[in-house]
């Protein structure tokens, strides 16, 4: 005689035929998942304990993706799940990144400030990849001037990176990107505090700020998402180098971190995982934003 089961056992009896049909489509018809949005397969892998990351199958782009912010994020990007094409002036430095990067990591030497080589990067692009999802324009530079010794190379080099080449990054890069796509700019806090012997990089990042709000409404009719992310002191080979070019380092240090509500510099990483969030799903309605991680620094 068969054994009696309660009316719970042979519930879940039937429930269970079809997770474990389930289980067998997600296994033997994995071509089929690229096709589907990101955010619908990664709830439905999650049914079966299979966390899909983030970025899964998105094609990203990070140019100055070799030190600093940039290479933390496009390390960031690559455990998401994404495929990323890092930039960088200096082929040693690029092949470094690219090697501590791992996978998923395509390194492409150029400078952003000259046009002729970001059209052989999107070319490159497109031929391999065939589209863009993701573009962290993050590539800049920083130098002290105080108004009355800012020399035109000076001028001339900080807006040719980080305007110009931000400029010309994003516009190059539009042909590649498909309805829907999310564009994040680095931009700074400088652009909300008035620091001495920095006027002609800050109105760099100012202008980084105005084009999250104009390119949103220039490209709302693509829903491509357009939002600007603005670092307070991170501690970056970049920012070391300025600092030490100073007779002053420990002193602005501590003053800095005098001046910080968290008291201290903060990480590549915890800007990386910001920027992550504005490439993801997770900010599927956050466009034209400026998105402050800066331990408090411009805000109080």
């Amino acid at each position: 005689m068969a054994k009696p089961t309660c009316i719970a056992t042979r519930m879940i009896r039937r429930c269970r035929r079809p997770l474990l049909a389930a289980r067998a489509v997600v296994h033997w018809n994995a071509p089929m998942w690229p096709a589907l949005d990101s955010s619908v397969r990664s709830r439905s892998l999650s049914w079966y304990g299979e966390q899909m990351g983030k970025l899964e199958g998105k094609i990203a782009l990070v140019t100055g993706g070799n030190s600093g912010i940039g290479l933390a994020t496009a390390k960031r990007f690559a455990s998401e799940g994404a495929h990323v094409f890092i930039t960088g002036r200096r082929d040693g430095e690029l092949a470094a990144a690219v090697n501590e990067i791992g996978k998923n990591v395509t390194g492409v030497q150029g400078d952003v400030a000259k046009l002729g080589d970001l059209d052989r990067l999107f070319s490159q692009i497109k031929r391999e990849k065939g589209r863009l999802d993701v573009v962290f324009a993050n590539a800049g530079t920083a130098k002290y001037a105080s108004l009355g010794e800012i020399t035109e190379e000076v001028y001339d080099s900080i807006f040719g990176i980080n305007v110009k080449g931000l400029l010309f990054t994003v516009q190059k890069a539009l042909p590649l990107l498909p309805d829907g796509a999310s564009i994040i700019l680095n931009a700074s806090i400088v652009a909300s505090k008035g620091l001495p012997s920095w006027s002609a990089y800050s109105a760099t990042k100012a202008a980084a700020r105005s084009f999250a709000r104009t390119w949103t409404t220039d490209l709302k009719h693509r829903r491509i998402r357009v939002n600007a992310i603005s670092p307070g002191f991170i501690d970056t080979p970049g920012l070391h180098e300025l600092l030490t070019s100073t007779e002053t380092d420990q002193e602005t240090r501590a003053m800095v971190k005098s001046m910080v509500p968290l008291g201290r510099f903060g990480t590549s990483d915890e800007i990386a995982k910001a920027v992550v969030f504005l490439a993801s799903d997770d900010s599927s309605y956050v466009t034209g934003v400026e998105l402050f991680a800066d331990g408090g620094f411009a805000q109080v």
